[in-house]
């Protein structure tokens, strides 16, 4: 049995570990790390301090599907819909660009639902606050360091890390990397940005027109959204800085710049009532500008034993680009692991499977 390592619990690594499940089925034991508390990554799902309150999401926001990939990945559309993860957006988003013929999508159960719903159907070993710092070449394996704890060998490793993540680690992927794949990894640039959450106690409502807004006349705030529950639950906002108000104040501690979003978001809308609790974020890879020019999803370092680099970086940043890494990633791992079949896809079902 092959043991396969996938870094990284967000949307990549949750639906390659589930697509990989659905074509090997028990011939494979797949493992996840990931360095955070839960899962999630980037389409994580804010609980708030107190349970009175409506959760929130403090990353992606809404899925966005074009013509195009509602065709070529109807089987993961249909998936997330049939399991009530997707329903489409039919509340007024202020200032939303719309594409022609574009279908958006929110989660009834918050973004990390997503990645949580992959991440069951794989039957993975998942481990949290594993944080990989190296990978080293062990003959037909690789041996995986982390931050703390024993290391561990792998016949395959998956690393769906941010770019600028993967060039840090130590041991043997850097020396592995060819010119033109370094050249290529070094071209990738992220944008930055903080969010805040909002949590509010039961008896306030909100009477706003819209379910989100950008915002365009601000140099702090791009876009807010508010949360709301008819169960009983207490409302919850959520606030995106825009890039160059992020990048201005990137290396400040998240508490000096959280006043700064409150007294912006205060002038915004002057009569929002006093949360009972607030949670600020640093998202330093927030969304990817510039990818990996070239790939095909993925970047295959080394064939055997295999590792491969994937993630929204090497398609573009979105639902749909992770969607494209996680399917390239797991035609890699096939033909490493010398199987052959069709490749699976979300929605499948096994023999007895912005952002």
């Amino acid at each position: 049995m092959s043991r396969v390592l996938i870094v990284g619990a967000g949307l990549t690594g949750s639906l390659c570990a589930c697509l990989l499940r659905r074509e090997l089925q028990s011939r494979v034991q797949i493992v996840v790390w990931d360095k955070a508390r839960g899962s999630g990554g980037r389409m994580s799902t804010t609980r708030p301090p107190e349970p009175s309150s409506h959760s929130a999401d403090l990353g992606a926001q809404y899925i966005t599907a074009t013509p195009s990939y509602s065709q070529s990945h109807h089987s993961v559309y249909s998936e997330l819909l049939s399991a009530g993860l997707l329903k489409p957006l039919d509340s007024l988003v202020e200032g939303l660009k719309h594409g022609d013929g574009n279908q958006d999508y929110v989660t009834p159960l918050g973004m990390g639902s997503i990645v949580k719903h992959f991440l069951s159907e794989s039957g993975a070993d998942l481990f949290f606050e594993r944080h990989v710092t190296g990978l080293y070449r062990r003959g037909a394996s690789w041996e995986v360091q982390r931050k703390a704890g024993d290391s561990e060998m792998f016949d395959a490793v998956v690393v769906t890390m941010p770019v600028p993540q993967i060039l840090q680690l130590q041991g043997d992927v850097l020396p592995l990397l060819s010119v033109h794949q370094q050249e290529q990894l070094d071209r990738v640039v992220y944008s930055s940005r903080f969010a805040a959450a909002l949590f509010f106690s039961p008896d306030v409502v909100f009477s706003f027109s819209w379910l989100a807004r950008y915002v365009s006349d601000s140099s702090c705030i791009r876009y807010i959204r508010h949360y709301t529950d008819s169960g009983g639950l207490g409302p919850s906002l959520v606030v995106h800085t825009g890039v160059p108000f992020s990048a201005e104040h990137l290396e400040r501690d998240t508490q000096d710049v959280q006043p700064i979003i409150l007294q912006e978001l205060h002038t915004l809308l002057p009569a929002l009532p006093q949360p009972i609790s607030i949670k600020c974020h640093k998202w330093r890879y927030s969304q990817v500008l510039t990818a990996v020019p070239g790939c095909p999803g993925q970047m295959t370092v080394l064939e055997r034993p295999l590792l491969v680099l994937a993630g929204d970086a090497f398609v573009h940043s979105n639902f749909d680009g992770c969607v494209e890494s996680a399917q390239s990633a797991l035609r890699v791992l096939k033909a490493s692991l010398g199987l052959r079949g069709d490749t699976a896809t979300a929605g499948s079902t096994p023999p007895s499977f912005n952002l």
